[in-house]
């Protein structure tokens, strides 16, 4: 074995061969919305009998639904570049990226520490891992770059089965849930048999040990290794001035007591919310600490609106693509004149080849399908529970047991669905293209795993 050419393991190679595949032929995440787009419209008119203008108004008319959502989006990208960037948070990313000596242990410990934070809470595990994939490949000698950005993204694939996850929580919920689910579900679902099922809980510790090794394998030999410069990482130093030659706005501006302040006024809020709620994290709380973390971390007003001006930058694809993905979204739940979408119609299809037995499973992979046109926890339960919940129901299958099959699958495929990489990719300066090879054989690894999870229990 050469120092400089080391010969590759079958799994480099194939990881390597869909890393050059996707990077030559994967387009920007906006041509990709663009060419969903055009699918959808053209799969619309003859699977629901609506004509060209009808699915037009579809997709018009859904163009504006995830306003709401896409300034959440932006707001993670924002807040939480806003709190990295602050000198003492960025101490504590160092003592913990300190732990990994080796490239190796720099993969498999992005993975688990995203992985962990998705479990917990979806938006926190995007920020936390790209985050914290940026302090290691900062400190690391010789990480793949492109890889390290991609096991932090492939920690997202816990997330529908953790304690932030949309299915399981709307069903202990148990509101609505008998119009929601065709009448199938008529009394809330407790998340022990859901989230903390011997099924869940067993899928998620095999992925838990076997995604991190899979990403460890896949390092590419050291002559294809692409690694990046740690000066591209630094933030840039807000400029101060001295306190004698401050004018009165310059004061306010630099004004330690006026972070302070609104930061107590935070996390009083902060405090009380956990107290009366419990540890219900939503995007909203979820920026509401990142935001007042970051401003109580930069100590005054006019470092941390130098954070923010550079972490805006990051937020122009969530901005741009969402509305699109909206557009898809509308087009995927419009109603024909027979009563049928397209999504009802693509989950139809692998209902009527299902049994008891394999139903679970083709509910997975059909949700998997959905998911890359509407990639949406909420809203793919919308439109999949009232078909897949009463045709479990009819052949014997446990509610609990569809409904994770529906939240797997949604989660499953955003390993090659760039919507949720947006801002991931924007917190690490990189393309959809640069890490989707990888998170294609995520996608196969946990694929294997989780399908096989629902054929045992």
């Amino acid at each position: 074995m050469n120092t400089l050419v080391q010969k590759k393991t079958l799994l480099q190679k194939v990881s390597q061969f869909f890393v050059t595949l996707l990077q030559r032929y994967l387009p920007d995440p906006f041509i990709f919305a663009i060419v969903l787009t055009f699918v959808v419209f053209l799969f619309a008119m003859p699977s629901t009998g609506q004509s060209p203008l009808q699915v037009v108004n579809a997709w018009a008319g859904g163009f504006w639904d995830l306003l709401s959502f896409s300034m959440q989006m932006a707001m993670v990208v924002l807040t939480g570049h806003a709190m990295a960037s602050a000198p003492a948070f960025k101490r504590k990313l160092a003592i913990m990226a300190g732990i990994a000596k080796t490239p190796g242990q720099a993969i498999i410990l992005v993975t688990m520490i995203s992985a962990l934070a998705c479990w917990v809470n979806w938006g926190f595990g995007l920020v936390v891992g790209a985050i914290f994939a940026r302090e290691i490949a900062a400190r690391v000698h010789g990480v793949d770059y492109r890889l390290l950005i991609a096991s932090a993204y492939s920690g997202f694939l816990f997330w529908h089965g953790g304690l932030s996850g949309s299915i399981p929580l709307a069903i202990a919920g148990g509101v609505d849930m008998s119009k929601v689910t065709g009448g199938a579900v008529t009394a809330a679902i407790p998340t022990s048999e859901t989230i903390f099922s011997p099924m869940n809980l067993t899928i998620l510790a095999v992925m838990f040990i076997t995604i991190p090794l899979l990403n460890r394998m896949m390092h590419p030999a050291p002559q294809d290794t692409v690694t990046i410069d740690p000066k591209l990482l630094e933030e840039p130093v807000v400029a101060t001035v001295t306190q004698g030659k401050m004018t009165p706005a310059e004061r306010l501006e630099n004004s330690r007591l006026l972070s302070m302040t609104l930061g107590v006024m935070g996390f009083a809020y902060i405090i009380h919310y956990f107290i009366t709620k419990g540890f219900a994290l939503n995007l909203n709380i979820v920026n509401f600490i990142f935001l007042f973390t970051a401003i109580v971390l930069h100590g005054t007003p006019k470092s941390l609106l130098g954070a923010v001006s550079q972490g805006a930058r990051n937020c122009s694809g969530i901005l741009l693509q969402f509305p699109f993905y909206a557009g898809i979204m509308g087009m995927m739940t419009a109603v024909g004149p027979e009563g049928a979408s397209l999504a009802g119609v693509i989950s139809q299809a692998f209902v009527s080849m299902s049994n008891e037995t394999t139903f679970p499973l083709f509910a997975f992979w059909s949700a998997g399908i959905v998911n890359f046109f509407v990639p949406s926890g909420g809203g793919q339960w919308a439109v999949q529970a009232p078909i897949m919940m009463p045709a479990g129901a009819a052949l014997g299958v446990d509610a609990a047991k569809t409904a994770m099959a529906i939240a797997w699958g949604d989660a499953w495929t955003n390993m090659i669905q760039p919507f949720w990489a947006l801002p991931a990719l924007a917190i690490a300066g990189l393309s959809a293209k640069d890490v989707m090879g990888y998170c294609l054989m995520a996608l196969i690894g946990s694929g294997v795993i989780i399908s096989l999870g629902f054929l045992i229990f």
